[in-house]
């Protein structure tokens, strides 16, 4: 059955694309450059990586072959209908397209059935750069949807089970009636938003209730947490706004990028010096986290070819002073804290890069999240991989934090030194290789640690020297590393293939799928993404691509 491409969606859209530029942000020219006394030395982006890739990242298409890619990928829905278990109640509406690495194209469609959306229906359509050759189709779908819109249960009844999902509740939203497609059970149901905490802090529950029996059967929270590593270096300098006797901590170049305190209101002053150096003075922190933000951003231009932490040109608040042992992420800002000891605030590149990433998870491929417990592993693992990246591109010197793939070893967050190792997960009691077992695991952060100890392998190899760690494999292969540039391009375009629920199976595939357009005419870093994965006990999958180099 053909599926309902909702008329005039397509090419409304290709105009509005047609009008908006994927480069950096106008007005670049006219940023403040501003210091600190933090005691950060100020350095360029280089990386200590021996295998940097010299093909520019950022390389964005034009215009007609944004409008090629959009009428690809709308030939594409129809083609694949069969795959993407379309029926003809369901239609499709272009919701984000972004460009990657060598401008490639990634297209996410949200889906509706009978007029609801429909939660993991999502498709992601990536095309070449000139939109011309559909790469890869993904659905997290697993049926075809045949759903009774009629409720039994109102609205407020599924709001009245939502809130009992948190302890202390500051707010409801208005429930949306939709199509529940994660699973292989598709149902009718109310979500929820509830915000407000739970015993160990903030939380906003996404909350669904079957709106025929009034069962909560599913929830997922936005907040993601994470801990990092937290320093104070030398003078820096940041982009603020502002002249003569009134400034303020908003970057002007980076849509939304801003920090002060709890109220989420930007630190100003009557000069454009900031922070004292000192570990608990939180306009200090802010520095820190000014400068760790502009830096991610720019590697995410410079090396993964990204317009910013959304993919199309915006950024996120961040705020500092929270009175917690911990980060996070809620969905809209990030938030951080300080160390057990309190003598430190929790704001340097890695952990801010880390929190950042979650707001990059979430805006690569489907934006939608499920409960899944491997989804909540690789979601941390990703923030520790863009902790890794932006510690690599800022290539600080000693004796400031060096570029490495340990997390949180300087904050000593709770007393214990780094909270993760990336090359030897096992060092710290998390576990190096993948199993069925890991959706076991309550904790997050175990869960993470294959896909770290995967990056790991992939950017430096088993055996890498050059006073670089040894990192064991769970079959005792040997892996070479093809540099941790290359090894950042390729997670980052398998992560704009993202559906819902992200699953360790689902990221092999999708980075195997992304290493061959990225590296045409070579199958070395395919055979490297390929390698490290089985590396780390991630099995083959059916249907997962080969690599073959024509003879010359």
């Amino acid at each position: 059955m053909n599926p309902k491409v909702r008329p005039g969606v397509v090419a409304v859209l290709a105009a509005a694309m047609a009008a908006t530029s994927l480069a950096t942000s106008p007005g670049a020219s006219a940023a403040r450059t501003s210091s600190a006394t933090n005691g950060w030395s100020p350095v360029g982006p280089t990386s200590t990586s021996s295998a940097l890739d010299p093909t520019p990242a950022f390389n964005p298409p034009s215009s007609d072959e944004r409008k090629r890619a959009i009428s690809s990928a709308g030939g594409a829905l129809l083609t694949d209908a069969a795959a993407l278990h379309t029926s003809s109640d369901d239609t499709f509406q272009l919701e984000r397209s972004v460009a990657g690495s060598q401008g490639l194209q990634y297209l996410t469609y949200r889906r509706t059935h009978r007029g609801l959306p429909v939660y993991g229906g999502d498709v992601v359509v990536a095309t070449d750069k000139s939109g011309q050759i559909v790469q890869a189709v993904t659905t997290g779908q697993r049926s075809t949807l045949k759903i009774d819109p009629t409720t039994s249960v109102t609205a407020s009844e599924a709001a009245t089970k939502a809130r009992a999902k948190l302890s202390v509740v500051e707010s409801v939203g208005e429930p949306t009636l939709l199509v529940h497609a994660v699973g292989e059970r598709p149902r009718l149901a109310w979500e929820v938003v509830v915000t407000g905490a739970t015993g160990k802090g903030p939380s906003v529950q996404h909350v669904y209730v079957d709106a025929g029996d009034g069962s909560v059967f599913d929830a997922w929270d936005e907040v993601k947490g994470g801990t990092g590593n937290s320093n104070y270096n030398g003078p820096v300098t940041f982009n603020t706004s502002g002249s003569g006797s009134s400034y303020s901590m908003t970057d002007p170049t980076r849509p939304g990028l801003r920090c002060g305190g709890q109220s989420g209101t930007a630190y100003t002053k009557a000069s454009d010096a900031w922070g004292n150096g000192s570990g608990t003075d939180l306009e200090t922190a802010c520095v820190d986290a000014m400068f760790a933000a502009q830096k991610e951003w720019d590697m995410l231009r410079d090396w993964l070819g990204r317009n910013g932490f959304n993919g199309s040109g915006g950024a996120f608040p961040a705020r500092v002073g929270l009175s917690d042992v911990n980060a996070y992420w809620n969905g809209s800002y990030t938030n951080f804290g300080r160390n057990s000891s309190n003598t430190r605030q929790a704001t340097a590149i890695d952990v801010v890069a880390h929190e950042y990433g979650h707001a990059i998870f979430k805006y690569s491929g489907s934006s939608q999240q499920s409960s899944d417990p491997e989804e909540a592993g690789l979601t941390e693992s990703t923030g520790d991989i863009f902790g890794a990246l932006t510690e690599h591109y800022a290539n600080e010197l000693a004796p400031y934090d060096t570029p490495d793939y340990l997390v949180g070893e300087e904050v000593n967050i709770v007393g214990s030194g780094p909270i993760r190792n990336m090359y030897d997960p096992s060092a710290l009691g998390d576990p190096n290789c993948y199993g069925p077992w890991i959706r076991m695991i309550p904790n997050p952060s175990m869960a993470a640690a294959p896909q770290n100890h995967w990056f790991y392998l992939l950017a430096e190899g088993s055996n890498p020297g050059g006073g670089k760690p040894a990192s064991p494999t769970c079959n005792s292969s040997t892996v070479t590393g093809i540099g941790i540039q290359k090894a950042g391009k390729i997670f980052q375009a398998g992560l704009n293939m993202k559906t819902i629920p992200w699953t360790y199976a689902k990221a092999r595939v999708a980075t195997l799928k992304a290493a061959k357009p990225l590296f045409p005419g070579s199958c070395v870093e395919f055979n490297a993404t390929k390698a490290a994965w089985t590396a780390v006990s991630v099995p083959a999958q059916a249907g997962e691509p080969i690599c073959t180099v024509a003879p010359r």
